[in-house]
């Protein structure tokens, strides 16, 4: 009696792991959109060409009392830096816009950047409305 010789199939099936990116994928293009807005603010307006925001940057706003918000989360100053700083080590180029609202104190504001910039960001903007005038 003779024994065949099992043929074993080393092939990768790729359809689980297209299944699975699919899904991920699916997952983050809902998700991205909501981690990146912010408080809501009433932005200063200002001419056609202002800096509106970019959707890859790090949200920092100040509402109208002075207080700081990363994303939703209101947090001291220091430690706006501090996690902005934090996710800057994952991707070196990235832009930081602070929102500042109207009523905001300027020097809130400002604060805020020049601390972003000591922090070491290069690229830090004010975002702004677009003025329909």
């Amino acid at each position: 009696m003779q024994r065949r010789a099992r043929k074993f199939d080393a092939g990768i099936s790729l359809t689980p792991m297209i299944d699975v990116m699919t899904t991920l994928l699916a997952v983050f293009m809902v998700t991205t959109p909501m981690m990146t807005s912010g408080i809501d603010l009433d932005l200063p307006a200002a001419g056609r060409s202002a800096m509106t925001g970019n959707d890859h940057a790090i949200q920092i706003s100040v509402d109208s009392m002075g207080r700081y918000y990363l994303a939703r989360d209101a947090m001291p100053l220091d430690d706006v830096v501090r996690r902005a700083a934090a996710m800057r080590t994952e991707n070196p180029n990235l832009t930081v816009m602070i929102s500042g609202d109207t009523r905001a104190d300027y020097g809130a504001v400002m604060r805020a950047m020049g601390r972003l910039k000591d922090a070491g960001f290069q690229k830090v903007g004010l975002r702004t409305q677009i003025d329909n005038k």
